[in-house]
């Protein structure tokens, strides 16, 4: 059991750390991207936005998938409870 919990634990934190390694990949890829739309003078539409936003709404499902509620682990109450609405016996 022990060992379990530690592969659980050791998943989280990298969950956690690639989360923030996208975080800084966001921050790095933005600041390229704005460069390159305002050394090239075209400065009548902010086209870096469009890249800028999908990378946006791939960081928000990362961040929920790291810090959501669906991150949290399974307790044993829980698993009980739905195999008692399947009809079964939790303790086979």
């Amino acid at each position: 059991m022990s060992e379990d919990i530690r592969e659980v634990a050791r998943k989280r934190i990298k969950a956690r750390r690639d989360f923030w390694y996208m975080i800084a990949v966001f921050i790095v890829v933005s600041i390229l991207l704005i460069a390159v739309w305002a050394f090239t003078g075209s400065h009548d539409y902010f086209w870096p936005m469009w890249p800028l936003f999908g990378f946006a709404i791939a960081t928000v499902f990362s961040a929920l998938s790291v810090f959501g509620p669906t991150s949290r682990p399974i307790s044993q109450d829980r698993i009980d409870d739905e195999v008692r609405k399947l009809g079964g016996d939790p303790r086979a």
